[in-house]
């Protein structure tokens, strides 16, 4: 089913978490909001629209961290269910892609309904005090050929770097709704 994620609630409070990659590390939020700030994304392996911007998604935290803004990946939806999204399968995802971040098992969802996320990919861009000032899309390439792409994402987390706020005017993303247990 395909889903857009809510308005950013500009302000929200980013509740704090501890998760375990695939490996079993475990990662507090709280330790992880970079100088700059955080971006969490609520991503699986199955779905087409993290799999159509998954290396641009490499690229693009790949600069946030490079402007002292890290990057944390959650995968929130229930692999009983969709075994290809489980932790078994996650690091070899990962490293298809490139991507250098946290990629991180919510076991009981816990996170993503704290969360509020609704869609692979749902983007929460943090400011270092851990409030919420991007809920929008990577870039407006979607699914297409990302040459030419808007780099939404990365302009609004230098933005919030810069200022502490994320731009008014977002725009939704949109993805696979996320897979609750039943």
């Amino acid at each position: 089913m395909l889903l857009d994620t809510p308005i950013c609630d500009f302000g929200w409070n980013a509740p704090d978490f501890t998760l375990k990659d695939a490996h079993g590390r475990a990662y507090a939020m709280r330790e992880q909001i970079g100088e700059n700030g955080l971006l969490i994304a609520f991503l699986c392996n199955h779905c087409p629209y993290v799999q159509a911007i998954g290396h641009r998604l490499a690229k693009d935290a790949e600069t946030l961290k490079a402007a002292g803004i890290n990057v944390l990946a959650v995968m929130s939806n229930d692999y009983r269910d969709v075994p290809i999204d489980g932790p078994a399968y996650m690091p070899k995802f990962a490293e298809k892609f490139g991507w250098s971040f946290p990629y991180l098992v919510d076991e009981d969802q816990s996170v993503g309904q704290t969360y509020g996320a609704v869609c692979t990919p749902d983007f929460f861009g943090f400011n270092v005090q851990g409030e919420l000032q991007y809920r929008g899309r990577l870039d407006n390439a979607g699914m297409r050929d990302p040459k030419g792409r808007k780099r939404e994402l990365v302009e609004a987390m230098q933005l919030v770097a810069l200022t502490g706020q994320g731009p008014r005017q977002q725009i939704p993303s949109m993805g696979c709704s996320i897979k609750w247990a039943r």
